[in-house]
């Protein structure tokens, strides 16, 4: 059996973790405690403002949580792994500059967006193949090509937005359109949360990803491939990084190589919260979808009481180091240990 940090099993770690309640048979205590405070701050916010439950602010907020969800999908998982990508924010950034680029190059839409995908894909399989057969540090390695990420963007853009005039509607429905009054965009969001957190929970292959981020040495030595589950995972941050800037891109038809600024702290910010440990071996797909949304209604909250959206990072800071703190007091011996 392989043994998790602190010589506890994962196993033995999920009965401790496992609430007995019903409704713990769908939320965990982590994520059941989030829900109640998402519950109860939006009760606050309603009656601090007229506007919150207005139709069009839960309409905007959600388009524009889905886009840190998607991206926060991908960092839990990483997370879980043991490790995180500091690049996605850039790597969105870049796949949509490149199908702008191609766009306004003369070449068809759709195509473009294959080709911006892939160059996602490539980035993440650039980490991962550096990270798990190299074995260079996960910081180092997307820190590096955040860089290189971003820099590109801005090499092809000259540094300035492309504006993707006259682009097709049925592009544009991606990132702007409705299904029976649903946003197409929160929809897409909503689809890659259902696979991901049944493929965390019931798939063998993210259950080796668990085992990893909890113990490296006994997965290894239990036969399971690390490298391979390493690259993997880099690939599924670079992927779902790329799908969020075409989507982005779709939704505002610019191609902007600022996009995705700080995407990277507020999906880690998201997946601690929502229960991820910087430790590996924890985390769950539902927990980051709550992290979103009590990230995306404290920022909501800020411009409906009209205070400076230059607090929006500092506040969201703070409640990263608040959410890593709790996380390490509620497993300080596994710290320690690990």
């Amino acid at each position: 059996m392989s043994q998790a940090s602190g010589g506890q099993s994962i196993e033995t770690r999920t009965e401790l973790t496992r609430p007995s309640s019903l409704l713990a048979k769908a939320l965990g205590f982590r994520e059941f405690t989030l829900f109640i405070i998402i519950i109860g701050f939006s009760l606050i916010l309603s009656f601090l403002t007229p506007h919150f439950l207005t139709r069009a602010n839960i309409t905007t907020t959600a388009i524009g949580l889905a886009a840190d969800g998607i991206i926060a999908v991908g960092m839990t998982v990483a997370l879980v792994l043991g490790g995180f990508d500091l690049s996605v924010g850039s790597v969105m950034a870049l796949s949509g500059v490149v199908a702008g680029s191609l766009y306004l190059g003369g070449m068809n839409i759709w195509l473009a967006a294959v080709i911006a995908l892939g160059v996602g894909m490539l980035c993440g399989l650039i980490n991962g193949y550096f990270i798990g057969h190299v074995g260079l540090n996960p910081f180092i390695t997307t820190l590096g090509m955040m860089s290189i990420a971003r820099g590109s963007s801005y090499v092809l853009t000259k540094g300035s937005p492309l504006s993707l005039a006259g682009i097709s509607k049925s592009f544009k429905f991606l990132g702007g359109g409705r299904i029976l009054g649903f946003p197409v965009m929160v929809l897409i969001y909503l689809v890659i949360v259902v696979i991901m957190d049944f493929a965390m929970r019931r798939s063998a292959a993210m259950r080796q990803v668990f085992y990893v981020g909890s113990n490296e040495k006994a997965a290894a030595l239990s036969g399971i491939n690390v490298s391979k589950v390493k690259t993997g995972v880099f690939f599924l941050t670079g992927t779902l990084a790329a799908i969020t800037g075409i989507l982005t891109l779709s939704r505002f038809t610019v191609a902007a190589p600022n996009a995705g600024m700080s995407a990277e702290m507020r999906a880690i910010a998201a997946s601690v919260i929502g229960g991820a440990s910087l430790r590996g071996g924890e985390g769950t797909v539902l927990g980051s979808v709550l992290g979103v949304i009590l990230l995306a209604l404290v920022n909501n909250a800020l411009v409906l009481l009209n205070v400076s959206v230059y607090w929006q990072d500092l506040i969201t800071g703070i409640i990263l180091i608040s959410a890593v703190l709790l996380d390490f007091l509620t497993h300080q011996s596994a710290y320690l240990t690990k």
